[in-house]
């Protein structure tokens, strides 16, 4: 079995920068996550943007649709913002053939207490389950897409 991984950016991807005391999108941990998972499948990580979510245009979202649209493989997850993945994920929906599974994080993968870990392990487990579709693994549920939001007061996502 052979699964993309697509990065994206967002708070998965965030670093601290001491001297403007933000965060900012940073290179992708998701290579590091694999190797230290210790996964026994065969997979590419491919870098295709680095921004917010709450940054993402149209354009954006068309340069991912077009990617995997051209591109051979047939399971993908795809680390996203949280902010904007449902409708990043809807825009993906007429790749009918392709099992695409968006996750991201709340807190950034390289802070110590982070969701970054269980997400991405929840993707990769039902971008292997999955009928072809698009879907959000978020907060241990696998959520279909056009059927999620994120609910930013209880900082989780949930059923529309």
């Amino acid at each position: 079995m052979f699964i993309r991984f697509i990065t994206t950016g967002g708070t998965i991807d965030k670093v601290y920068f001491d001297a403007l005391s933000q965060f900012e999108v940073g290179d992708s941990p998701i290579r590091q996550m694999l190797t230290e998972g210790l996964v026994a499948f065969d997979y590419d990580v491919v870098p295709l943007l680095q921004k917010d979510s709450l940054e993402m245009t149209a354009a954006d979202r068309t340069l991912l649709h077009e990617y995997i649209a051209g591109d051979d493989a047939d399971r993908y997850v795809i680390t996203h913002g949280t902010d904007t993945m449902p409708q990043t994920a809807e825009a993906l929906v007429d790749l009918d053939s392709k099992t695409i599974v968006m996750t991201g994080a709340l807190t950034p993968a390289r802070f110590r207490t982070t969701d970054a870990v269980f997400n991405v392990g929840m993707a990769v487990a039902a971008v292997q389950t999955c009928a072809p579709g698009v879907y959000i693994a978020m907060n241990g549920q696998v959520f279909p897409a056009g059927a999620v939001r994120k609910n930013r007061e209880e900082n989780r996502f949930e059923t529309l």
